[in-house]
């Protein structure tokens, strides 16, 4: 059912203009009518993907890197969670990025998350990543100044050269077999709030919520702002964007899946081919084995 949810339609072309207000819909679920159809296509995904990775991690020749970026509270943990729960531990790792340690600031901003690229085989997921040096630096500019740059490195311009910088690193990691695949969960304002006041009502979610989400919630506008010129100077053909609605989180989950599941697909990764040899060893190995008492 996965190839039933038509994904381009999530998709930002190379050099599309995105408006986020009049593009996208936070609360659009693409014609599924219930989150109980949702759920049996998402197992159904999971499946696929599960069967997908394993390919992959025999393989040993592609990687995949999947970038969430989103508003506080549009369901990435979640996504990451339901999405990835029939893969083998071995083939998928999630790094989370915080707030840059002082050793990582002592260093560019791409360095922490070159770090945590995933080897041949393996699916790498990025909760956030290195856009938040065009995001949250630029709707604080506080952030900017205080990082350890020269003058010239923080002068006019350099969002668009952080645009440049981000998309010439993207086409290498592609040239060299690290498929990108990039997600925006959009949520909307009224959905963000709803989720807030559950986290502050349901004594089990108190531990999500901080008052500084609240803080943050003041600069929305800002915000906005700054994920439609980043997916506007982002989205490429080599590592396209993809604005997942964010107010259905079992539909979010869905169309997460059915894009990984897309990725692979097209990667087409098969199991080793046996040479005679090899073959040869096998049936060698059988016969002793069928020899012992």
């Amino acid at each position: 059912m996965p190839h039933e949810l038509e994904i381009a339609r999530f998709r930002i072309p190379t050099g599309q203009t995105v408006d986020l207000r009049r593009d996208f819909d936070p609360a659009d679920t693409a014609g599924i009518g219930s989150k109980k159809d949702a759920a049996a296509a998402l197992a159904d995904s999971v499946e696929q993907l599960a069967a997908l990775q394993e390919r992959l991690y025999a393989q040993n020749v592609h990687a995949v890197l999947v970038i969430f970026q989103a508003m506080d509270a549009a369901g990435k943990d979640g996504a990451i969670k339901h999405v990835m729960s029939g893969i083998n531990p071995q083939g998928v790792r999630v790094t989370s990025f915080k707030t840059p340690s002082t050793v990582e600031q002592d260093h560019d901003y791409l360095w922490r998350c070159i770090r945590a690229l995933p080897p041949r085989g393996q699916i790498g997921i990025f909760n956030r990543s290195y856009y938040e040096e065009v995001l949250i630096a630029r709707v604080h500019p506080e952030i900017l100044a205080a990082e350890q740059l020269p003058p010239k490195a923080k002068s006019s311009g350099i969002w668009r050269r952080r645009y440049s910088e981000i998309n010439n690193f993207e086409h290498y990691l592609a040239d060299n077999g690290i498929h990108v695949v990039k997600f925006f969960l959009n949520v909307s304002k009224d959905e963000q709030r709803r989720r807030f006041l559950s986290r502050i009502d349901e004594p089990a979610k108190n531990w999500k919520f901080s008052a500084a989400d609240v803080a943050e919630r003041q600069h929305w506008a800002d915000y906005r702002e700054a994920y439609e010129k980043m997916l506007t100077g982002t989205s490429t053909k080599h590592a396209p964007w993809h604005v997942i609605p964010a107010d259905h989180k079992w539909f979010t989950r869905l169309a997460v899946a059915t894009t990984i599941v897309d990725t692979l697909r097209g990667i087409d990764p098969q199991f080793p081919t046996v040479t005679d040899e090899q073959k040869a060893g096998l049936e060698g190995a059988r016969e002793k084995l069928l020899a012992e008492d």
